[in-house]
């Protein structure tokens, strides 16, 4: 997932105008703030020992202050229009703003508490008034214009053609051509849903934080030693904490089916429980709020306005495309959920198989089909293994890239680990982070984002991060994860990478500063990689004797790598359809229950299979209630066409060349946003994507 918080602009009034030494609580704007002065450290990156927590409400405010300055001087100056002194100046403002937010984000995601939770909640509205106060100032839209409809007129290279564009449509799409009086409305129910995204978001993590389940060692029969120690107390009991999905991965090791039900339900009702934490009102006030923002904005529901940037353009488009795939993937899901009840009716006391038993026994059939268990597959994936002689080996065979680590950089936690990538020249390419483990102060999942964009115009290279949830091993042993886990970790790195070529004049448009259903595309093409021969051999040894993966092993997963393909499919096309369902629903459809919405919605979009539950159930799905994604999680279907068409291309050359990867690296990789990406790909490929790859990788077709 790639994930990126935008802080641009607030709505100015007197309480909130700070000067140099303005005081806010106990804490100033003055020397004594960390981000006062611009950092020291290599890339401009931030040095996370000396941020106070109070530092951050003066440096943010000051930093939209500051913003504000600027745009005015933009807005109000005398000179005709020009890209110059419109446009780039428009990039060029906010650079303080744009140098704190990101430290903020790195905290509240990774290493929150609850004063940051607390700050949060009170920015948000003001992060969102703020770019109310950018992108619907009529003085500076009214020069944006003037520039873009000169546009035949000025010799603009591709990309400050590109940035022209965007910031066109980004006004026209935030609503600044509306009248004055309908700006004020769009601006309140703007700060109403930032406010109730930041509450989701806070509500989700303490609800995740609360709601691990406490066993015995007898109720988690089955889980290796190794897991159980993991998973011990002082007291000496076991504690499993929740990952932010509906499934759990110790479902499918758990023999005592009352100790799976109970996993699965803390899982699937960690949201719906009455308390503080109970998102259901929250959703509600979300999705409500999002329709009547776009009803104001002229359209027929949030969904449409918010593809209008996207790939997929409508929803009309991504409601076929997924449709088209439910109506196969679903056969393929009951087809599973028959052979695996029939194993079940075999059992000496037969029930009918639920959500909570379907990882249990898969595992089991896979087990007898394939000869593989997973617990025979996770010894040879030790966590630092993967990165190091995985994920690092292929970029340097496909990118000549090489590596440092890095532990003169301070970091926000003692887990998290830094490096300094290099091309095949030697020459520098930025900084990444890595922040691998589960802790209750991180949100669930896994994502991507900056620290420090990459941008030409600020001579500035870029600092990466990566942020994943893995259950680290007690002190002193080594941690072994899952070989989806291991998956995930290719993926986010496809993000990185994604990010460190980015060769951006504009910040704006440099990276993965790119549409939602482009943006998977770089990183789900370099999941493959993960069951690479050459790479899985050289990550995939044995964490205690060295020994590589034995080749009948790697053998039995390509094998079953299109194991329970069916249901694995359809819980993703579930959770992109009940996305695209709570996003196209219009302003005058007000939603009072959420549970009794999101029943009829799965229903209608044909995937209300009793066993087979969305990825995520609505009520923490932060992806499109507190993540950027609404209208926007069947972005990793669709970009999976691209990657699979990709790979196809990369197997056609030679596979994993040098030469493919710069070919992939300069057509691709480092292009951003700075020129339409459907051309961009025809420019690599030398024709559109086809879906053809994709359909037979799933045995669609």
């Amino acid at each position: 997932m790639y994930r990126k918080k935008l802080f641009f602009g607030m709505l100015m009034g007197s309480t909130l105008l700070m000067n140099s030494c303005s005081k806010t609580g106990n804490a100033v704007w003055d020397e004594s703030n960390y981000f006062y002065k611009v950092s020291t450290l290599p890339y401009g990156t931030t040095d996370f020992s000396k941020i106070k927590t109070e530092d951050f409400k003066p440096a943010l405010i000051e930093g939209m202050r500051q913003q504000i300055e600027e745009i005015n001087a933009i807005a109000n100056q005398k000179d005709a229009p020009t890209f110059e002194n419109t446009i780039v100046e428009l990039e060029k403002s906010g650079q303080l703003l744009n140098r704190i937010s990101p430290s903020f984000n790195v905290l509240t995601g990774t290493e929150t508490n609850e004063t940051l939770q607390a700050l949060e909640e009170e920015l948000s509205p003001k992060f969102a008034a703020h770019s109310d106060a950018i992108y619907l100032n009529s003085a500076l839209f009214n020069r944006v214009k003037s520039v873009y409809n000169q546009k035949a007129q000025l010799d603009l290279d591709t990309e400050s053609a590109r940035l022209l564009d965007t910031y066109y449509n980004r006004f026209v799409l935030a609503g600044a051509a509306l009248p004055e009086a309908e700006k004020v409305k769009l601006k309140k129910i703007n700060e109403e849903i930032a406010s109730l995204n930041t509450k989701f978001g806070n509500q989700l993590l303490n609800a995740t934080k609360s709601g691990g389940v406490t066993f015995t060692k007898e109720e988690l029969d089955g889980l290796s030693d190794q897991d159980l120690e993991a998973l011990k107390q002082a007291d000496g009991t076991y504690k499993v904490a929740l990952l932010n999905t509906t499934q759990q991965p110790e479902l499918q090791s758990l023999n005592r089916k009352d100790t799976r039900q109970k996993l699965y339900d803390a899982a699937w009702n960690r949201t719906t429980k009455g308390d503080a934490n109970d998102t259901r009102q929250t959703i509600l006030d979300i999705a409500n709020k999002r329709a009547e923002k776009a009803k104001l904005l002229g359209y027929e529901n949030y969904a449409q306005w918010s593809l209008k940037n996207q790939m997929a353009k409508t929803p009309e488009a991504v409601n076929t495309f997924l449709g088209n795939m439910i109506a196969v993937s679903s056969k393929m899901a009951e087809k599973e959920a028959e052979e695996i009840q029939n194993l079940i009716n075999q059992d000496k006391a037969p029930f009918e198989l639920t959500a909570a038993d379907w990882n249990f026994y898969s595992e089991k059939i896979r087990k007898s089909k394939y000869d593989l268990d997973e617990n025979e597959i996770k010894p040879y994936l030790e966590v630092w293994s993967i990165l190091e002689n995985g994920v690092f080996f292929m970029a340097n065979k496909l990118y000549g890239m090489t590596y440092e680590e890095r532990k003169d950089i301070p970091t926000w936690n003692k887990d998290v680990r830094v490096y300094e990538l290099f091309n095949e020249d030697k020459s520098s390419i930025g900084l990444f982070y890595v922040d691998f483990f589960k802790r209750d102060s991180k949100q669930g999942g896994a994502w991507m984002s900056n620290i420090v964009e990459q941008s030409t115009l600020f001579n500035q290279k870029p600092v990466i991060y990566n942020v994943c949830n893995y259950t680290k091993a007690p002190e002193g042993q080594k941690t072994l994860i899952t070989f989806d886990d291991t998956i995930t970790m290719f993926h986010e790195f496809g993000h990185a990478l994604h990010g460190l070529f980015a060769t951006q004049k504009y910040p704006s448009l440099s990276g993965t500063n790119v549409a939602r259903d482009f943006v998977e595309f770089p990183s789900q093409f370099h999941e493959h990689f993960a069951s690479y021969p050459e790479v899985l051999k050289n990550y995939a040894k044995h964490y205690q004797t060295g020994e590589v993966m034995p080749d009948a092993l790697i053998a039995k997963m390509e094998k079953a790598k299109n194991f329970n393909k069916g249901y694995a499919l359809t819980e993703i096309l579930s959770a992109a359809a009940l996305d695209m369902s709570w996003h196209t629903i219009g302003a005058d459809q007000k939603i009072t229950d959420a549970e009794q919405f999101e029943t009829e919605a799965l229903i209608k979009n044909n995937t209300a299979l009793k066993a087979v539950p969305p990825r995520y159930r609505s009520t923490f799905f932060s992806h499109v209630f507190g993540g950027g994604y609404a209208a926007g999680y069947y972005a990793y279907l669709w970009a999976e066409m691209l990657d699979h068409d990709a790979f196809q291309w990369l197997k056609e050359n030679g596979g994993m060349t040098r030469e493919n990867g710069q070919i992939l690296r300069d057509k691709i990789f480092s292009r951003g946003n700075s020129e339409d990406y459907t051309e961009m790909y025809k420019k690599f490929r030398g024709k559109e994507a086809s879906i053809e790859p994709m359909l037979q990788y799933h045995g669609l077709k």
